[in-house]
């Protein structure tokens, strides 16, 4: 039997979600004394519920659902963004996430300080990190703006940063939710190519697209998120056609 990568025991997250009493205010006065004398109201909202799966060396899992069905929160568990509430998640081996690269930066640090930075949030150590930076600034073709404040990048230049640093070490386990398409052509190019790479030296990959194809090239398993339960389990292709029959059955709540 190939070895459990991660399992998933019943797992359930909530979390806080802050109310307040919308009523129709115009005065900037009023707005002031709304927030003073009624507060927003505390309350948890389920967003994962009675989620059990085991994993193994060797799979690539598709991770399919509508948008705000789960699949993103289930992700952050799945890198330790977010503890379950409920249940027992254990996770054997290193993670790497590819989420959101282009955020959690420093604006006012420096090139090199914010790879420092996100090279020790990865799990690096400090002399660990240190080694990544020239390799980092290469691939993202920033090597002269090193010692540029991050706030002096544009949004491209962001993304590459962020990819390069997300990539720059291989991990047992990917994790995943988009796959680089944005940027030049020559970047696009060489990223794509060091992400395969990733995906085909890593032990397990979860990846949670609408790409059908995507997710058909990459993924030998799928699981399929409802309603921030795990509503089925099987083939990439098994899964697709339920999930497709779902927004058949629900046709307003088609997700795209």
């Amino acid at each position: 039997m190939m070895d459990t990568m991660i399992r998933a025991e019943r797992i359930g997250l909530d979390l806080p979600i802050y109310t307040q009493d919308q009523r129709s205010i115009r005065a900037t006065m009023g707005v002031l004394l709304r927030a003073a004398f009624s507060p927003p109201r505390r309350e948890l909202r389920t967003t994962l519920d009675d989620v059990s799966f085991d994993i193994a060396a060797g799979d690539r899992v598709a991770i399919v659902g509508r948008n705000g069905a789960g699949k993103s929160t289930l992700l952050k568990v799945l890198i330790g963004a977010y503890p379950p509430t409920r249940g027992r998640l254990v996770v054997n081996g290193s993670r790497q996430a590819l989420l959101n690269i282009s955020l959690g930066f420093n604006n006012e640090a420096t090139l090199v300080e914010n790879i420092l930075l996100r090279g020790i949030a990865m799990g690096l150590r400090p002399a660990e990190a240190g080694k990544i930076v020239d390799e980092v600034l290469d691939f993202a073709g920033l090597a002269e703006k090193s010692g540029h404040r991050l706030r002096t990048l544009s949004s491209g230049q962001r993304m590459r940063l962020g990819f390069a640093i997300a990539t720059s070490v291989q991990h047992e386990i990917l994790i995943m939710d988009e796959w680089i398409g944005t940027g030049d052509a020559a970047f696009v190019a060489k990223a794509t190519e060091r992400l395969k790479s990733r995906v085909d030296r890593a032990e397990v990959v979860v990846l949670a697209s609408h790409n059908a194809h995507l997710l058909r090239n990459v993924c030998n398993r799928a699981f399929l998120i409802e309603a921030g339960r795990l509503a089925a389990v099987g083939g990439v292709e098994e899964i697709l056609t339920s999930y497709g029959e779902l927004l058949r059955s629900q046709p307003s709540q088609v997700a795209p």
